[in-house]
């Protein structure tokens, strides 16, 4: 691959560039159609129910994921053009927007993975973990906590910004940072990594000790409906536990090196940025792979899938007509029947008298 035009340690690599926007692409598309489905089962299916709180977990997730989906377009606008408008608008909104909606993500998928292992612990729900008012004030704190920190992040980048000039082999925002921003971008990512940290541990004590439970259950009563119940539980936080790894393990492990020790891996010439680049794409996938999670958690979502649900939503006009002139001709028999018992049992009273 031919290098030209590079700027700092960010390389310009034109094949590179081309196949970062035909995948980022094809995440879109997959993504919005997937979170777009998933939203509306939430908020159109499954709102007749009464929500509990891995639903509203799950809303969330699903929410944090459109948005992700949405945050892609304007990356792929960032690798495709040289405008330095484009790059500032980018750096300043959409790559916020971007890592506030992953860390939602992440923490939302700990949420629901620690709201599972206390059905297990507390099998009856109730607990006030457990419960829908617990979740929604979970969930408020979580968005208002990532969005004052994502703000802080804006306010500062757009009073402090560096002005480059031309930037034509930039795809990354740190040549931006002043000195201010850039120890505000360190102590974020170093927060954000603690977030990441805790969430793993926590997903890994888990399922751990879900499979030390299916484990008793099976020794003492092989066959009971308790260790049934273990059994998919701990599939179910097998699932949670490989997305969130196959997703957010490998960026954490470059990005903090990378954030930190940007010029020492500028003697490593172009790869490590590449890489760096590669464990953002497959932080992307979560976007993809989260509706398998909502799947197996989530017995609306489940039925919106069964093709029954499928076919009855799109019944056609004519088969809707033809029920509604059954029920009405079947409520006209019924009056009738009933007009004609009541004529019956008045000639019986008046032969009677």
């Amino acid at each position: 691959m031919n290098t030209s035009n590079s700027t700092s340690c960010e390389p310009v690599h034109q094949p590179a560039n081309i196949f970062f926007i035909s995948i980022y692409s094809v995440i879109f598309l997959v993504g919005l159609v997937l979170n777009g489905f998933t939203l509306r089962v939430y908020f159109c299916v499954a709102q007749r129910q009464a929500s509990s709180s891995v639903t509203i977990y799950l809303k969330n997730l699903a929410a944090s994921d459109f948005l992700i989906s949405l945050c892609l377009p304007l990356r792929i606008i960032n690798f495709s053009t040289k405008s330095t408008l484009i790059r500032q608008v980018y750096c300043n909104f959409g790559a916020s927007a971007f890592y506030l909606n992953m860390y939602a993500s992440i923490l939302f998928m700990g949420y629901i993975a620690a709201n599972r292992y206390m059905k297990i612990v507390h099998p009856l729900g109730n607990h006030f973990f457990q419960t829908a008012r617990a979740a929604y004030i979970t969930s408020i704190f979580t968005w208002g906590f990532l969005l004052a920190m994502t703000s802080t992040y804006v306010i500062l980048s757009l009073l402090t910004q560096n002005d480059q000039g031309d930037l034509p082999g930039m795809v990354s925002c740190d040549v931006l940072h002043s000195k201010q921003l850039s120890l505000l971008y360190k102590i974020i990512h170093t927060c954000s990594a603690a977030i990441f940290l805790l969430v793993l541990i926590a997903l890994i004590l888990f399922y751990y000790n879900t499979s030390r439970k299916l484990s008793l259950a099976q020794k003492n009563q092989p066959t009971s409906n308790n260790s049934k119940k273990l059994a998919k539980s701990q599939r179910n936080m097998l699932v949670l536990v490989t997305v969130f790894c196959i997703c957010f393990v490998p960026y954490h492990l470059v990005r903090l090196p990378y954030a930190f020790k940007k010029n020492l891996f500028c003697s490593w010439n172009w790869w490590f940025f590449y890489l760096k680049e590669l464990s953002v794409l497959v932080s992307v996938l979560n976007v993809c792979l989260d509706p398998l999670i909502y799947f197996i958690f989530c017995k609306a979502f489940r039925a919106q899938m069964s093709m029954r649900r499928v076919f009855n939503a799109t019944e056609s006009p004519t088969q809707v007509e033809n029920l509604d002139r059954r029920s009405s001709d079947g409520r006209l028999n019924s009056l009738r029947n009933l007009r004609k018992s009541s004529i019956i049992s008045l000639t019986k009273q008046t032969r009677v008298l």
